[in-house]
């Protein structure tokens, strides 16, 4: 990382801000991701500047250094409160970072060419970081503001995928005015699913406070638990069948989006599903099969509809796409996580990997999709 104050027209390498923590559950996931993305960078064609955001919300310069964003011995990373403060510029005719120290003169970082805000659920992939990064004029990587905070709520996602002709599984929404004034009525609307059911926080990610509902004797809880974390809540019938998962890029020189191969998650050990263990802890008994082992039409279809919705939701630069495939043959589309996991089991990168794109070039390849693409309306 360079912090050196630069001298007009001296010539640089982009420079790429690396944004990563936040306010949400997904603090310490989001640490992992940029702790890979930090050692996997190529410093020869990037000046690397990482910013991390503490739990409260205070940016800080970060220290360079992967090794300390991973989970150790079952130990979450985490960015600290205390540190030199990072201020972004608002003003969009200079787009640069400042650093304000405590009893010090605040100095210049420099301009920034390129964020990678690699921030999962509120406050970060929401739109609401990106509304930041438009204000400020600066370009970075991933859906603008319309498309992150469309797919950050499961439940306006799903009624623009189904308003594009996709297929969407049976759901409903939970609402605070709704669970504060007629539960029973929530109650009837939910049965109507047929249960088992899931109870999700409806903008959460990495399969935090996610509740298996067998029964309505459980629901309630599960709606509580589900608000602890956020007050809208979304309900999913279940779909009895397979979990395929497939990652999308923005097209090069503005083509169609690329769809990688799909992947299988099959979960084992004593989960019932996908939760934030079984994805994150190692020896938690759960497969990730790259490729999928599907019939050359399903790939098809797969790689098609997660294209679509891409497109349905005015996505950019990357996604992973998530998919049910029923017991009778059909694929239904389930999430759109514009944001997807970057930790070294994260599926997105592995899907990627499979399909031909390492790790570092898919870095590259994001970084300089996000450098071509204007700000503001496009």
């Amino acid at each position: 990382m360079s912090d050196e104050i630069e001298t007009p027209g001296s010539a640089r390498r982009p420079r790429v801000a690396v944004v990563f923590g936040g306010r949400s559950t997904e603090h310490a996931v989001s640490c992992v991701s940029a702790g890979s993305v930090l050692a996997a960078i190529d410093r020869d064609r990037y000046d690397v500047v990482p910013v991390g955001i503490s739990r409260e919300g205070r940016w800080v310069l970060a220290g360079d250094e992967p090794e300390k964003l991973a989970i150790t011995g079952g130990e979450l990373p985490e960015v600290p409160s205390e540190g030199a403060a990072v201020v972004l510029s608002g003003d969009p005719t200079h787009r640069g970072l400042a650093v304000h120290e405590a009893g010090q003169v605040p100095r210049e970082l420099g301009e920034v060419d390129v964020v990678l805000p690699l921030l999962h659920g509120p406050y970060g992939e929401d739109g609401t970081i990106q509304g930041l990064l438009e204000l400020a004029g600066v370009p970075y990587v991933g859906s603008g503001v319309f498309a992150s905070a469309a797919a950050m709520d499961k439940g306006h996602m799903k009624t623009l995928l189904q308003g594009a002709g996709l297929p969407v599984g049976p759901y409903a929404v939970v609402t605070p005015r709704a669970w504060a004034t007629d539960k029973a009525a929530v109650r009837e609307t939910v049965a109507s699913l047929g249960y088992p059911v899931f109870v999700k926080p409806a903008r959460a990610g990495s399969s935090v406070g996610i509740t298996k509902v067998h029964g309505p004797d459980e629901l309630d809880d599960a709606v509580e638990v589900a608000r602890s974390h956020d007050p809208r809540v979304v309900v999913e019938a279940m779909l009895d069948g397979r979990e395929i998962e497939c990652g999308v890029l923005e097209g090069l020189d503005g083509g169609p989006p690329d769809a990688s191969v799909p992947g299988e998650v099959v979960v084992g050990g004593d989960h019932e599903f996908y939760d934030f263990a079984a994805k994150y802890l190692p020896d938690e008994g759960t497969d990730l099969v790259i490729p999928a082992d599907l019939p050359d039409a399903v790939v098809a279809e797969v790689q098609a509809l997660a294209a679509q919705a891409f497109d349905a939701l005015a996505c950019e630069g990357l996604a992973r796409v998530d998919f049910f495939l029923t017991r009778d043959g059909r694929v239904v589309v389930n999430e759109v996580n514009t944001m997807p996991g970057f930790t070294p089991v994260s599926m997105f990168p592995l899907l990627w990997a499979a399909t031909g794109i390492d790790y570092p070039a898919l870095v590259d390849r994001l970084v300089q999709t996000a450098l071509a693409r204007p700000t503001g309306l496009r």
